[in-house]
């Protein structure tokens, strides 16, 4: 019997809880059923897409091709000194890996706790938050070649990353599937509270040398606070990256707008805050018919139920043209548009 099915509601697999069908379905929850799939030639003549947890997709449209939903599950530890390499498999919830390792001591991934996904996006994308990035904690990864059906590693070098990009979503998109991802963690914690809003809250907690429980426990009380629950609200979280421009534009930008947040980006670039330059066009807990942008942080597009992936695109492009006329910046999208 195959694992293809047919004719399969989406609407449970993305949180953005759009309403939409898939004309073939597969569940992986092994590298053999990879094996399998592409074995059958409905996997070779159709369009593919790779879901993990649907937490970065906004559907448009029905898909008329082949979902393949990754749930490889799995946790594997190998302690080398004060350093201990923590694999797990694609399908595993990525916030479940950060309690599971926060849990155990294991430094490195405490800032990056409630990211919703699972493990095998966080490479593709390079998630970050608070200051921190996958790539700092990055070993390497096994990824299912679609042409040849073996299985090939990535160290870090190789996967290229950059601030929400890596190899995957750029020359080698489409031609791998992550089945598992090693990250390099560490017993000697480097508590990062420099960023967002962690220290101010540690001080009001009366905290003064924080663990890396504490450092996970605050950043998830902060998220919590900022961006709803998926569960009972559809969202993707973070709909826009975070603009990037140099320092001419940055020097024309900032005695127009000088409170405008800002950070020290690579190459002597400036990362602006995403979120403020929407709240700053007024956007913040706008709603437009089944859509609109949560009433705690205007960097999330929310779908208040009902809301079309069309509907929910066209309320961004609203976004993007507001912001691009108020600041001369242009946002891009972090949600896959599909």
């Amino acid at each position: 019997m195959s694992i293809i099915q047919t004719n399969i509601s989406l609407k449970p697999y993305n949180t953005f809880a759009i309403d939409c069908n898939a004309k073939y379905y597969a569940e992986i929850k092994s590298v053999a059923h990879l094996k399998e799939v592409f074995a059958n030639e409905v996997a070779l003549q159709r369009n593919l897409l790779v879901l993990g947890g649907g937490s970065n997709m906004l559907f448009t449209k029905d898909y008329d091709g082949l979902v393949l939903k990754i749930s490889i599950k799995g946790i594997e530890v190998k302690e080398i000194g004060d350093d201990v390499l923590v694999t797990a498999g694609a399908g595993e919830v990525w916030d479940s890996l950060v309690k599971f390792c926060v849990a155990k001591d294991y430094a490195g991934i405490e800032n990056l706790t409630l990211i919703p996904g699972t493990v095998g996006a966080s490479p593709i994308q390079n998630i970050g938050a608070y200051g921190v990035e996958v790539k700092d904690v990055f070993e390497r990864c096994t990824a299912f070649e679609i042409a040849t059906g073996k299985l090939k590693t990535f160290n870090k070098a190789e996967c290229e990353f950059a601030y929400r990009e890596s190899i995957f979503k750029g020359k080698l998109k489409g031609q791998f599937i992550i089945t598992s991802v090693t990250y390099r963690l560490s017993r000697i914690p480097h508590i990062q509270t420099h960023y967002g809003a962690i220290n101010a809250e540690l001080e009001r907690r009366g905290i003064a040398k924080p663990t890396i429980a504490d450092v996970s426990e605050v950043v998830a009380a902060i998220r919590v606070s900022k961006l709803p629950d998926p569960s009972t609200i559809g969202n993707a979280g973070s709909f826009f990256k975070n603009p990037i421009i140099d320092q001419a534009a940055f020097d024309i930008l900032l005695p127009q707008f000088p409170d405008v947040p800002h950070y020290p980006a690579a190459n002597g670039r400036i990362k602006l805050a995403a979120g403020w330059l929407i709240e700053a066009c007024g956007f913040k807990g706008m709603v437009e018919g089944n859509t609109g942008t949560w009433k705690n942080q205007a960097l999330v597009l929310v779908n208040h139920g009902g809301a079309t992936g069309q509907e929910v695109y066209r309320f961004s492009e609203k976004i993007i043209n507001a912001v691009q006329q108020k600041f001369d910046v242009v946002l891009e999208r972090e949600v896959n548009i599909l």
